[in-house]
């Protein structure tokens, strides 16, 4: 039901999925006379592929969490992420209000053992033609150097069920290289980094991002929701100034035409349909992100995202990834004599 577009954009992806994926069936939580309608347009064909999980409200773009938490207790948000604590469902998506999401998630599913807090993590296309993890985009404004960590572990784990890289390297974002650079929180962070027995790449810079210097990038959700919107507008500026200069006048036309399979490779590299998809790390359970602007294509891709992380096995490895860490955190404090390092 959330999204700026709705049911007329999540409904069809769903349908389109379930046509590519013969093993995937779908829960669809919502106001039920509107579901079913958005479902019979989307020409679904077996109907047994789909069941319609009756919500009675709907959180909106615009209400607050404590509105979305306390007062919606019955919304489509909160049927969906319930379904996954049941094990009704493997996996819940979303194109809804980020902070009714994750706070609904944290309140219903928790967070697994170790983790203090949940984090959202995405893939930002680099010039490697892979993507470079980034978490946390938006969650957590006021992260400790723990939290930090955790999101480095969570991250981890992330590109080993997605990407099948079992030892991802791992970056600080930091204004500079070096280890003096930064402020009290990264310092601390990137101390119990290199103790950790992460791949720690060590400080990296804003430009690192697109280099894809390390496989993830860490920051706090301030920072990080600064980057990604940045990253957004300026995919977009270029997008409108290169049509500019090819709509400028015949000659610049028939150049455009000639350009235009360079172009259209371009246009799929930045895409940001193609990334979209945000998972949100730490949860005793699977939960993604869609745009809220998602066309179905991009929701689509969301929902693949999901359901990757899903038969990747992105919760387990985190549960293991996070106990494994600790445990040689705790050995270090031991070993040193210290309660914290």
């Amino acid at each position: 039901m959330g999204g700026d577009v709705g049911l007329s954009v999540t409904v069809p992806a769903a349908v389109q999925i379930a046509q590519r994926y013969a093993d995937t069936h779908f829960l669809l939580t919502g106001i039920p006379d509107q579901v079913e309608q958005a479902l019979r347009q989307a020409n679904p064909g077996d109907l047994s592929r789909f069941e319609i999980v009756p919500a009675s409200e709907v959180v909106t773009m615009d209400d607050p969490v404590e509105v979305a938490l306390r007062r919606k207790k019955n919304s489509s948000m909160r049927v969906g992420v319930t379904t996954v604590k049941e094990k009704r469902a493997d996996a819940f998506v979303s194109a809804g209000n980020t902070g009714a999401l994750m706070a609904i998630s944290r309140y219903v599913l928790k967070t697994i053992e170790g983790i203090d807090r949940p984090a959202i993590a995405t893939d930002i296309p680099n010039q490697t033609g892979g993507g470079t993890t980034m978490l946390d985009l938006g969650a957590n404004v006021d992260c400790s150097a723990q939290h930090l960590l955790e999101f480095a572990i969570m991250g981890t784990a992330m590109r080993q069920a997605i990407h099948h890289q079992e030892n991802p390297t791992v970056g600080l974002l930091n204004i500079g290289e070096e280890v003096i650079k930064g402020n009290e929180v990264v310092k601390e962070a990137a101390a119990l980094l290199r103790v950790s027995g992460l791949n720690f790449y060590g400080n990296v810079e804003g430009d690192d991002i697109f280099k894809g210097t390390a496989d993830i990038i860490v920051c706090d959700g301030f920072v990080g929701n600064v980057v990604l919107k940045s990253v957004e507008g300026l995919a977009k500026m270029i997008g409108s100034m290169i049509r500019q200069e090819f709509t400028r006048n015949y000659l610049t036309m028939a150049a455009g035409l000639v350009a235009r399979p360079v172009l259209n490779s371009f246009r799929n590299r930045v895409d940001n349909r193609n990334y979209n998809g945000a998972a949100l790390l730490g949860l005793r359970g699977i939960v993604f992100k869609s745009h809220g602007s998602a066309d179905v294509v991009a929701y689509m891709n969301a929902i693949e995202r999901a359901r990757g992380a899903v038969l990747r096995g992105l919760l387990e490895k985190t549960e293991a990834e996070v106990s494994r860490i600790n445990q040689r955190i705790d050995r270090c404090n031991i070993e040193n004599g210290t309660e914290q390092i």
